[in-house]
């Protein structure tokens, strides 16, 4: 929208002639700005702040993925987010065997210069929270930063709020829901350079988190465990189809070594500011198509089963602006669904 219509403002303006540009139109309307600065507020009163997607503090392997979110929230050291990461995730009911390997591997990445990344869950999560608590831990959660879930983990919630991070993409208040997690679990894997996998039943949110990494070019780590446990299940099938094998944190650090030698240097803390305003290039006239003839290219495309963004663009015979547009207007009347990976679907 930036890119199109060359400014924030005229953005906005455009919103509700975009959604009705196709059938079961819905009325959009922007945020009232007494409501947003009213969230504000609340955000620096809770000592949270929002980085956006392109300013420096923003994660740069994040922000390299299809479909990183434009805001984060984020509560405790910003300063976390420069830093390498790897993701340590696992079952929630993990053994203790399994929690207590997710600490020592996760105090051990820390001691190697590593801020290790999960979601804040019982079991494997919280084991690896607790391990790099001292050296650096960010929790991804699926709610807003200041909610506690869940609540026993009130105290490590506090903890990482004061000594790690806490991020998320949804607003303050946000009471998790089922189907926020999967999409909590993309900025796990895409904030980090890997992901280890210690525990994993058959079926399974770690799973999600796993295949996720591998359509965004991360490294996938998956720690052995018996045959007997169905908790391994999910793991040693990882194992089966070519996650790396691993023992303890050399096993991570010898091959992540090339892209940890690249990864920048730390950032400093930096105040909270205004945003600076920006104006976009438009996109040039001759790459957008907004007529019924380029919508009906793309509905026809589209079926119940997911599709990837690129497929659409190379079959359409259309710019990747132009099919970006579309389906815009398509989300905006209700018709088209986002998926992780860059997927979309009809709703």
């Amino acid at each position: 929208m930036l890119r199109r219509f060359g400014s924030a403002r005229a953005a906005l303006d455009m919103l509700p002639q975009l959604a009705r540009r196709t059938e079961r139109s819905k009325i959009v309307t922007a945020v009232p700005r007494a409501e947003a600065e009213a969230e504000l507020t609340a955000l620096y009163k809770a000592g949270a702040r929002i980085i956006c997607w392109g300013e420096p503090l923003y994660p740069s392997a994040l922000a390299a993925i299809d479909d990183a979110p434009p805001i984060l929230t984020v509560l405790g050291r910003t300063e976390l987010l420069g830093r390498p990461m790897v993701a340590v995730v696992g079952a929630r009911n993990a053994s203790a065997n399994g929690r207590r390997f997710s600490r020592d591997l996760a105090a051990s990445l820390g001691h190697a210069g590593i801020v290790v990344v999960s979601g804040l869950a019982r079991g494997i999560d919280a084991a690896a929270h607790l391990g790099a608590l001292d050296t650096g831990s960010i929790a991804v959660v699926a709610g807003g930063v200041d909610v506690v879930y869940p609540r026993e983990n009130h105290g490590l919630h506090d903890a990482l709020a004061s000594q790690g991070a806490i991020v998320a993409e949804l607003p303050l208040g946000t009471e998790p829901q089922a189907r926020h997690f999967p999409r909590r679990n993309r900025i796990i894997s895409g904030m980090a350079l890997g992901v280890v996998v210690v525990e994993a039943a058959a079926r399974s949110g770690s799973l999600i988190t796993a295949r996720l990494a591998l359509e965004q070019g991360r490294d996938v780590f998956a720690v052995p465990g018996s045959p007997l446990d169905p908790r391994c299940r999910g793991s040693n099938d990882l194992l089966r189809h070519g996650a790396t094998l691993t023992e303890g944190a050399e096993d991570v650090l010898s091959q992540l070594g090339a892209l940890l030698e690249r990864s920048a240097p730390p950032y400093a803390a930096a105040p909270v500011q205004p945003p600076t305003v920006r104006s976009w290039p438009p996109v040039p006239a001759n790459q957008l198509v907004g007529d019924d003839g380029g919508l009906e290219l793309v509905l026809e495309r589209l079926g119940s089963a997911p599709v990837a963004v690129d497929e659409l663009v190379r079959q359409c015979h259309l710019s990747a602006a132009a099919v970006a547009t579309l389906l815009l207007e398509l989300e905006l009347a209700g018709r088209v669904e986002r998926h992780p990976g860059n997927l979309v679907s009809l709703r």
